[in-house]
């Protein structure tokens, strides 16, 4: 505990989370240099820091603040959104499979996107705010109908996995039913990318973190008390239902921001959390931690995917699909034993 006798406040510091954080970012700045400085025209970290602040030469200035920069804060900021949306619905289901890609968030806000790429044929800002309508109309049928006498966690999956499938189902329709031209750039859209991103895309990200991540902070001890149980929240002075709306708009408008800025990434939601829990060895939403191993996952993945194939570049979501599907197997693997053993 930390705090000052004058002002008769403490915070609970807890050892091993800051550490863990500290290695996470120590991480994060590592893989941030090796995609600032390598590429089809390397440039050293002496030139590239430079370039960061403004005070690059021409050729280095450009590379690194024009098409590398905003590339990686996008990354970053969208695995953040990402690790502290997984984070906030596994909390709220007491369930490793309650992330927004797993219940159909994602899905919805795909359906959203792609309404407007081939039936309005609309720009990239009216896209955005399609994949963002989507999103949380899909959240809102699925809270509606996982309502009964209060929302159980299973429950939520359950609905949410059903609506994931009939979502699937119409944005297979419309990729059918699309022109060719239209429908390569909505597949494209649906893998998951960061080529491209410039710093229109940073911004939107930047925002919404700037008001949700805080949000999503403070909603953390109240998660972690509903953890334990409705009966003893509301016995700790947690107001369960209200905690649990609250919850589902943070969440819901992080996974929407992430999706509209980058695409539905698979698996970073449902990764982050888990594997920040299992290092820090804390209970509850662990929101700081997962949002820096969202950000380590998706920069290291969109890495791989620069330079695996180089110099073919992939979609990151490619990358996110092979790691996050290995997770997952081990993941059921282990809740199996878990069940059987």
């Amino acid at each position: 505990m930390l705090g000052s006798r004058r002002s008769g406040l403490s915070v609970r510091v807890h050892t091993r989370s800051c550490l863990v954080a500290g290695v996470l970012v120590a991480l994060i700045l590592v893989v941030s240099a090796v995609i600032l400085t390598t590429g089809d025209y390397p440039i050293s970290l002496r030139d590239a820091i430079p370039a960061i602040v403004g005070r690059g030469n021409g050729a280095a200035q450009f590379i690194v603040t024009t098409l590398r920069l905003p590339r990686l804060l996008t990354g970053l900021l969208v695995g953040v959104a990402l690790g502290v949306g997984g984070a906030v619905f596994q909390s709220l289901s007491r369930n490793p499979l309650g992330s927004p890609d797993i219940v159909g968030f994602d899905t919805g806000a795909a359906t959203g996107a792609l309404l407007v790429i081939l039936v309005l044929h609309g720009t990239m800002f009216q896209i955005a705010a399609g994949s963002v309508l989507g999103g949380v109309a899909t959240a809102l049928l699925v809270y509606l109908l996982a309502v009964r006498r209060g929302v159980q966690g299973y429950r939520l999956i359950l609905v949410g996995i059903g609506a994931a499938a009939m979502l699937s189902s119409v944005n297979s329709y419309l990729l059918t039913r699309a022109d060719i031209t239209d429908a390569q750039t909505a597949a494209v859209w649906l893998t998951g990318s960061l080529n491209g991103r410039g710093w229109e895309h940073v911004r939107p990200v930047a925002i919404a973190l700037a008001v949700l991540l805080p949000l999503a902070c403070l909603l953390g001890r109240e998660l972690r008390m509903l953890e334990l149980g409705d009966d003893t929240a509301r016995a700790l002075g947690v107001r369960a239902e209200r905690t649990r709306l609250a919850s589902v708009v943070v969440g819901v408008g992080l996974t929407a921001i992430a999706t509209a800025s980058a695409g539905p990434i698979a698996f970073v939601a449902l990764a982050a959390p888990q594997i920040a829990r299992r290092l820090t060895a804390v209970p509850g939403p662990n929101v700081l931690p997962s949002a820096l191993v969202g950000a380590l996952v998706l920069s290291a993945s969109d890495l791989a995917a620069q330079r695996a194939f180089a110099p073919t570049q992939l979609p990151v979501g490619v990358a996110t699909g092979v790691i996050g599907g290995v997770y997952l197997v081990w993941l059921l693997a282990r809740q199996w034993r878990r069940g059987h053993g």
